[in-house]
């Protein structure tokens, strides 16, 4: 099942995706609110926008756009609204998205050819470890892609091993949908309760929320503790409720292919200019076939890489490697540029570390301090030296740290977000 756009070649999709960004531009010119007052501000005549080059004349989008101005990005009437989606928040405060039917039937074909993308057919179970409720667009994602690739799907949400374990044992899903970490908390179930992984029938995992792999495709500290113990595939996907669309590794697990019929991606500078082929930049994407809130040129805040090489499963696609980092988090430390997601690699590879918190501030001197506190099993001056040094040969930074016990890294945790518990605070925001 794979889109007969994703496999021309890099000139025809070029030219397939100038007619749909022309289509785009005029729906945002007579219904969009925000986009008409941007249009007009900046005297921006969307007849002269005709190549994806000509797509640096126009503003970027920021999520603080679609703070402030949440309902100007709506561009149909109320009764059209069928569904209400939420941000994540990430970075700030959550945002509002809403859907036509329209909007849910693409939803529902970009996770059908995504899982496709990763191999599933229509004759798999899939058993779902993500909410469907809480306004969560990737749960609902999952389960409408699902029905239109003519799969079955087990709605067991999040959390609790037994819970899970005795669906795949009554249900015998082939695939799964989780977040990799609870994958560890599963492996640990499986042994204490002499459960045979390696014979539950599960082929693969579509890995959701945290990264699995390394810049170069190989898999992270991570990824590397799941398939010790349970010989799965598995398979990075990459998505956001402001995208409505998803960047799944294929069989070759090599990125997530981009669907060209569904979103334009662009890498960008800190001066919104591309990058060089090669270099990490900040994806921004303008959507494609979306009725209610359609975004154009949209900066997400995820700094990643593309490889627009041909596939070895016959995509011509880009696809987009890891993400690196989140922008507003880069590190300046020292003279070496890092994102938190490279600290935490490096920490979950320390099996005598418990919990771990990231904690970014700014010295006197306005310049980027690194503080890591650690819970750990051995918490002693040789031990912590054997952390630096692992960071110094990995990263090129010897941050300090401070140990202190589990209960005060949860207590540090909570008292920052007052929900979801965090990896990374960061002071300088």
């Amino acid at each position: 099942m794979i889109p007969e756009i994703e496999q021309q070649s890099p000139q025809d999709i070029k030219t397939f995706q100038e007619a749909k960004l022309k289509d785009a531009l005029y729906y945002l010119s007579k219904h969009s609110p925000y986009y008409q007052r941007l249009f007009k501000s900046h005297q921006i005549e969307i007849s002269e926008i005709q190549t994806l080059e000509d797509l640096t004349q126009i503003p970027t989008t920021s999520k603080e756009d679609l703070q402030r101005f949440n309902d100007d990005f709506i561009c149909v009437p109320k009764h059209k609204i069928i569904d209400y989606s939420t941000t994540s928040g990430t970075l700030g405060q959550p945002v509002s998205f809403a859907l036509t039917d329209t909007d849910l039937e693409r939803l529902a074909y970009n996770e059908a050819i995504s899982f496709a993308c990763a191999g599933v057919k229509s004759e798999d179970i899939i058993q779902l470890m993500t909410t469907m409720d809480r306004r969560f667009m990737a749960g609902l994602a999952y389960f409408l892609g699902a029905r239109k690739l003519g799969a079955a799907i087990i709605r067991v949400g999040a959390g609790v091993p037994e819970l899970q374990w005795d669906s795949i044992l009554k249900f015998k899903p082939t695939y799964l949908i989780a977040v990799p970490s609870f994958l560890i908390k599963l492996i640990d179930h499986a042994k204490r309760h002499k459960i045979p992984l390696n014979d539950s029938g599960i082929k693969g995992v579509i890995c959701i929320g945290e990264p699995i792999r390394n810049s170069d495709f190989s898999l992270n500290t991570l990824g590397a503790a799941i398939q010790k113990d349970w010989n799965i595939d598995l398979f990075s996907t990459y998505a956001s409720t402001e995208m409505s669309t998803a960047f799944t590794e294929c069989e070759a697990q090599q990125g997530g292919h981009h669907h060209p019929e569904l979103i334009i991606v662009e890498l960008l500078d800190a001066h919104n200019q591309p990058v060089a082929d090669g270099q990490v930049g900040e994806l921004t994407i303008t959507t494609l076939g979306v009725e209610a809130m359609p975004l154009l040129r949209f900066k997400t805040g995820d700094m990643l890489q593309a490889h627009p090489s041909k596939c070895s499963c016959g995509r011509t696609t880009v696809r987009l490697g890891p993400v690196v980092g989140r922008k507003q988090q880069m590190i300046k430390y020292k003279g070496t540029t890092l994102y938190p997601q490279a600290v935490i690699n490096v920490l979950a590879s320390f099996e005598a570390i418990e919990a771990f918190v990231i904690e970014i501030s700014s010295s006197d001197l306005e310049t980027d301090e690194l503080l890591l506190h650690i819970a750990a099993q051995t918490p002693t001056d040789t031990f912590k030296q054997e952390i630096q040094d692992h960071l110094k040969a990995k990263l090129r930074v010897i941050p300090t740290i401070e140990f202190c016990d589990s209960a005060t890294i949860k207590r540090i945790q909570q008292s920052e977000t007052g929900h979801k518990a965090v990896l990374v605070i960061d002071r300088r925001i």
